[in-house]
């Protein structure tokens, strides 16, 4: 299986920890209300955004949960790569066609994680925006929460394209992923504030590749510090 999937290879190590504990502050983040869908972004490309969606996902599964995660980064998606399975047809192909609800089964896809199953992104569509703005998007969502507990949606890049901005009105909460080693702090504000201001729920901030150096890890204290105060004004 692939190496990326560390909740399912090594669910002792430290990272498996992390992304349970995760799990739980998701789970009990909004009191009574129940999360069912849960995206995941990042400001740039390569924070990580994908690897933290799977392993997370694969984190819910192992609680018996049904899971289904979403790979809504249409340009550029490798969550097929990731849990090895067939991306001849995904999100933007069950988004292009008429098809109806009845026909979804044949875009999504088993994993070898029990209990998860692959909604792939599909084949590149001409403008992926538009698709994630029409009524079939919502549609889906509504209906994979009568079938699914939890819905872990991957999406793309902020300050890049507005995929995820445009998702982040219509799910129950974002989590964004930022690098340690390339995140700004100018780049991190702008990244929560355009969330905030289309109407997002904001569940937390998770730092990917975290220093090893004593200077730079009290950097990211900083940084966290940043993210309390945000949140605390919003």
């Amino acid at each position: 299986m692939n190496s990326e999937l560390v909740v399912n290879n090594d669910p002792m190590s430290p990272i498996s920890a992390i992304f349970r504990n995760l799990r739980t502050n998701i789970q009990f983040m909004s009191g009574k209300e129940k999360i069912h869908t849960v995206l995941i972004a990042s400001t740039l490309h390569g924070d990580g955004k994908s690897f933290v969606s799977a392993n997370l996902a694969v984190a819910f599964a192992r609680t018996g949960k049904r899971t289904i995660i979403i790979d809504a980064d249409m340009r550029k998606g490798r969550q097929y790569a990731i849990f090895e399975t067939n991306q001849v047809l995904g999100l933007s192909d069950y988004l292009i066609n008429p098809e109806g609800i009845d026909k979804l089964n044949r875009y999504i896809k088993p994993t070898e994680i029990d209990g998860l199953n692959l909604l792939p992104s599909g084949n590149i569509p001409t403008d992926p925006s538009e698709l994630l703005l029409s009524d079939k998007m919502r549609e889906l969502l509504d209906y994979l929460q009568t079938v699914y507990d939890i819905i872990i949606i991957d999406g793309t890049p902020i300050k890049s394209v507005p995929d995820s901005l445009i998702l982040s009105r219509i799910v129950d909460s974002t989590v964004v992923v930022v690098g340690s080693d390339t995140i700004k702090k100018s780049e991190l504000r702008m990244t929560l504030n355009s969330i905030k201001n289309v109407g997002g729920n904001i569940a937390g901030v998770v730092m990917n590749n975290m220093p090893n150096s004593a200077k730079k890890y009290d950097e990211y204290l900083y940084y966290l510090s940043l993210i309390h105060i945000w949140r605390c004004r919003r």
